[in-house]
């Protein structure tokens, strides 16, 4: 049974982006505190993270306070899908790079 926290996150989270049926969420409990991982479509990522991480940011805030109120330390953990716009980016960015370098003889 979902606990209410991950109800409140997959809730949120299909409201936002263009696929909802693929948003599922992880929980697992450690001495840390409750980690919920998210796990959404690649061409989402962009609606979950937001501009400058503001949306991602809201949504950890208010997820605390949902934790606060049973006294459990909640933290959201957005899951990559392979073939995201960012991991190609920085992917990019290591292939200049290591051009880069070959170009120096190094």
């Amino acid at each position: 049974m979902a606990e209410i926290d991950q109800e409140f996150v997959e809730y949120v989270v299909r409201a936002i982006v263009n696929h909802p049926d693929d948003v599922r969420t992880e929980r697992t409990v450690d001495e840390r505190g409750v980690l919920i991982t998210l796990f959404i479509n690649a061409e989402d990522m962009g609606y979950v993270i937001g501009r400058q991480g503001q949306t991602a940011r809201a949504l950890r805030t208010l997820l605390k306070i949902v934790g606060a109120k049973k006294n459990a330390r909640v933290n959201l953990k957005i899951y990559e899908p392979e073939g995201s716009r960012r991991m190609r980016s920085a992917e990019a960015s290591t292939e200049e790079a290591e051009t880069t370098v070959d170009d120096l003889g190094i």
